[in-house]
């Protein structure tokens, strides 16, 4: 079978199983035995599969993932995170759109506390979108700025996801999760920019006098340094064990797990009953990030016995691309596929092709990874299946229609897109901290 043919056998067939409604592990699982049996000739190739599971799920640098996840979930079942949120609410002050402003703000905290997208807009879109309804603030540029801020989960540590792309790719794990913190930033600084001038310019987003009452609550800096700095502490517990070299991620990822534990016991929110929930939901979540790595992993090498791995590379070095050239079609390809699948899926999707790419290319693998980490995080407001189009779908009232949330994420795309530009560009936007601390 020719290669090109294998490709399309396989990939469709991955692609078919997925938008028919199955899992995406499960959908990785079938195309394998369909994959053996046709390029291994049957039950000689399965033998193997299970061993080669087992090996693709048993590495060390994996540890960060669950650490990272179980660490999010003991701030969120606790409900210290919602804290945060509370205290940064009186802060801002006197500024146009200031209860948008506080979704960006309060959100790019919580993005640090958690590293979950979905948790953080979900929780976002239910605690701020309907302060922000009451109140009169344009639904559009409510909506917009607290699914914006759910991606910033996504880039800033501790980040689940780039820990997972750093280990498939064999990368540095601590370089990408430092790459992430310059560029989540950034897009918080101008999220909150274009909040402001967008209001000063129409003051009806955002009317004024809706906001005096919470504006003028006692005690603002005192919650401040109760609620928010000591959270802010594990923050710079798991970065900073990292810049200064005291721990390597996977130890971080666990020193994370006991601030956040002993954090929790300052507050007294922290009780056996809790600890059991955020172990349960720690580990419904890992066991379904172990399956689909298993069935990935296996399909990258059915992918190179086949000879489509091969093939297409061959096909591309025939092209002769030039680094921007490459990263850019690289970008393209993400955020297509962005409007239609999932941010895990699509990692294992095309990692297999974009590595050889990349270094057919002389593209720097650190590049490489914050360039695609980005390009996933913009996919999660991409119409018409952008992840967080949907999880916002599911916390807004009734009244508002999908059309309106897709108008919403439009202006706060756009501003990611241009983050993706400048670290494209000007990649030392990303690179910066990683060799400053190397």
């Amino acid at each position: 079978m020719e290669w090109y043919m294998a490709l399309a056998l396989l990939i469709g067939a991955v692609i078919l199983l997925m938008f028919a409604g199955a899992w995406v592990a499960f959908a990785f699982f079938a195309v394998n035995i369909l994959g053996v049996f046709v390029f291994l000739r049957g039950e000689i190739g399965l033998s193997s599969m299970p061993m080669e599971f087992v090996l693709s799920i048993t590495k060390f640098s994996f540890v960060p993932v669950a650490l990272f996840i179980l660490m999010g979930e003991i701030m969120l079942q606790t409900g210290v995170a919602y804290r945060a949120i509370r205290a940064i609410d009186p802060l801002i002050r006197k500024l146009p759109g200031r209860l948008s402003i506080v979704s960006v703000a309060s959100g790019t905290v919580f993005s640090a506390l958690t590293g979950s997208t979905i948790a953080n807009t979900a929780i976002m879109g239910k605690v701020m979108l309907p302060e922000q309804l009451s109140r009169g603030y344009s639904p559009t540029l409510a909506m917009g700025s607290i699914m914006a801020v759910g991606g910033i989960a996504m880039l800033i540590p501790p980040s689940a996801l780039a820990v997972l792309l750093a280990s498939l790719a064999e990368g540095s794990i601590k370089d990408l999760l430092l790459a992430g913190v310059i560029p989540g930033l950034l897009m918080a600084v101008l999220f909150v920019a274009y909040i402001v001038i967008r209001c000063w310019l129409n003051p009806s987003l955002s009317p004024a006098g809706s906001d005096a009452e919470v504006a003028d609550q006692p005690s603002a800096w005192k919650g401040f340094f109760t609620d928010v700095v000591p959270l802010l502490m594990i923050f710079g517990v798991v970065v900073g064990s990292i810049i200064f070299k005291i721990a390597t991620p996977e130890e971080s990822a666990a020193l994370g797990c006991i601030a956040a534990t002993i954090a929790c016991l300052c507050y007294r929110q922290l009780d056996l009953k809790t600890m059991m929930k955020a172990l349960r939901e720690t580990a419904k979540v890992n066991t379904m990030i172990l399956f689909v790595i298993a069935g990935s992993a296996t399909f990258s090498q059915v992918l190179q016995i086949s000879g489509a791995t091969g093939g297409f590379l061959r096909l591309i070095s025939m092209w002769d691309l030039s680094t921007l050239t490459a990263l850019l079609l690289i970008i393209v390809v993400l955020l297509i596929l962005g409007a239609f699948m999932d941010q895990v899926s699509m990692m294992l999707l095309t990692l297999p092709f974009f590595l050889p790419l990349a270094a057919s290319s002389d593209i720097n693998l650190l590049v490489l990874l914050i360039v695609m980490l980005v390009a996933l995080e913009i996919s999660l407001l991409t119409p018409p299946f952008g992840l967080l189009l949907f999880v916002m779908q599911g916390v807004a009232p009734n009244w508002i229609k999908l059309g309106m949330i897709y108008r919403a994420a439009l202006p706060f795309l756009g501003i990611e897109l241009f983050v993706l530009g400048l670290i494209v560009f000007w990649p030392m936007v990303a690179t910066w901290l990683p060799i400053t601390f190397k």
